[in-house]
């Protein structure tokens, strides 16, 4: 179906969508019945879909809220289940894609999207009986702030929201009229106060709601929000002193805040190793999150309690790409942006020396996924800033890259960094492979052997490559594991063999 969405300010538009298209091969979605009484019935099919994810059912089973398309293209699809009918299609935003849900009646829909906005927001909407929406309106909203999180109470009185300030929860309780009715707020959004400085998820346990929580000094727990907005420990969480091991507290970072060379406003937390001075100059990892729309938040890394333990300090920053700072600030490194994405991690060395502790001339970087990529390039581009460098599960050449990965990976790869055929060229200069004689310094390469997302080819080549420059170049392979590392004995034995060579090429 074609895309339509809520009005943008000082439009009009009915919630109507266009006529729908018809279904092909490709991911479907089904209605269970868990008993087995009746047999399943096809939701939808999306012929050559790259995400296809049921977030909701109307509690008469008559209307399913679904979530398509590939990142930075994202809809919400709300399908009567006797037809199979499309009634509603709304653009919403990338991140968790547990977008919204019905009221107990279903004459409301709920819903967290971005469309035509540059801030998720909290869109409602009255549902007639055949699942048309009419009247759509902002319940919620904040004008620097993503809405990263909802849920609705199970007697739907009361909608749970939490925001991103900044790569920091924030979450507020807002009441929604009687129980089993719908309609607008009915005041103000009331404030929780949170134990933790990350909200991970929200989720429904009968009439009670459930909370995830992690923070930088203790390890993720579960908490109850029960009537009111006083969380209460479950037994779920773990105990204060098993939060990190006996001796090594965890470490608070500190946010930061800089610009860079063309006037962008960026962010990163910067993490000062236990028992050095405040102005000491301290050898620093730079390291940078995947995605690249993922973000960094101020949560327990055993990764970055790892490197500390051996006297580095980590500097974690948002380069343009990230999510958590408006839809123009995830779109900043499409296409040739992506060369700007390269000159912030340059532009963030020059803040973590200039205004903070780093010692400019013993500086790494390291990253996994698209980190591991910016790890590459910032090596070939940079490559008198770095002493060394760790790139984990990273893209080295995109012609290989695309050639390799997951088909449906490809296609919302395109939309990011470019297609592989039109934007050949662009692609090409892009590599770090392109610029590999200019790699100066020494390099780790960390991969799964069955990664698909990113296939070891990636990592292979560029080990290779500086090995036959005369380089110090090492590979480590992880056994029996993908794009993400799954076994606790292989995540130890990452962390420590970067964590090695991080003390070794930075301290000696």
């Amino acid at each position: 179906a074609a895309t339509a969405g809520p009005p943008a300010p000082g439009a009009a538009w009915d919630g109507r969508p266009a006529p729908a298209a018809g279904f092909g091969d490709g991911l479907s979605a089904y209605l269970i019945d868990p008993d087995g009484v009746t047999a399943p019935v096809l939701l939808a099919a999306e012929q050559d879909a790259a995400t296809l994810r049921v977030c909701d059912l109307s509690r008469d089973g008559g209307l399913a809220l679904l979530r398509r398309g590939p990142r930075g293209r994202r809809e919400a699809v709300v399908t009567r289940t006797a037809d199979r009918a499309t009634t509603c299609v709304v653009p919403v935003a990338d991140g968790d894609p547990w977008i919204g849900g019905f009221s107990p009646r279903a004459d409301t829909l709920w819903l967290r999207s971005d469309a035509y906005r540059e801030f998720a927001v909290l869109l409602t909407a009255g549902l007639d009986p055949d699942g048309q929406p009419h009247g759509w309106s902002v319940a919620a909203a904040r004008d620097d702030s993503d809405l990263e999180l909802l849920h609705r109470a199970h007697d739907g009185s009361t909608v749970v929201l939490a925001w991103n300030v900044r790569g920091v929860s924030e979450v507020e309780v807002l009441d929604t009229g009687a129980a089993g009715t719908s309609g607008p707020a009915t005041g103000p959004p009331r404030p929780v106060p949170l134990p933790h400085e990350v909200v991970t998820r929200v989720v429904g346990a009968g009439p009670r709601l459930l909370l995830a929580l992690s923070g930088s000094q203790r390890r993720p727990g579960v908490w109850w929000l029960p009537e009111g907005v006083t969380l209460r420990r479950t037994a779920w969480s773990s105990r204060d002193e098993d939060a990190v091991p006996p001796g090594r507290p965890a470490v608070r970072p500190v946010h930061v805040s800089l610009t860079a060379r063309d006037g962008l406003p960026l962010n990163g937390w910067y993490y000062r190793a236990p028992g050095r001075s405040p102005g000491e100059p301290a050898p620093c990892v730079v390291h940078l999150h995947g995605g690249p729309e993922e973000q960094e938040r101020p949560v327990l890394n055993p990764l970055y309690h790892e490197i500390l333990g051996r006297g580095l300090d980590v500097f974690a920053p948002d380069v343009r790409g990230s999510s958590g700072y408006g839809r123009s600030f995830v779109d900043a490194d499409l296409a040739d942006g992506r060369f700007a994405a390269i000159e912030d991690v340059a532009d963030c060395v020059a803040h973590a020396v200039l205004a903070g502790p780093a010692d400019p001339s013993r500086l790494a970087v390291m990253g996994r996924s698209y980190g591991g990529y910016l790890t590459f390039a910032s090596l070939v581009w940079h490559p008198e800033l770095f002493r060394t460098g760790v790139a984990v599960c990273g893209m080295s050449d995109f012609a290989t890259f695309f050639a390799g990965t997951e088909p449906w990976i490809a296609q919302s790869a395109a939309h990011k960094y470019g297609h592989p055929e039109r934007d050949r060229e662009l692609l090409r200069t892009l590599s770090p492979m392109s610029r590999v004689d200019a790699l100066r310094a020494p390099v780790l390469a960390v991969h799964g052997e069955h990664d698909t997302n990113v296939p070891p080819g990636e990592s292979e080549q560029f080990v290779r490559a500086a090995r036959e420059r005369g380089l110090s170049a090492e590979l480590l392979t992880l056994r029996d594991e993908g794009h993400d590392f799954l076994r606790a004995d292989n995540r130890r034995l990452f962390r420590r063999a970067a964590a090695d060579w991080l003390q070794r090429h930075l301290t000696g």
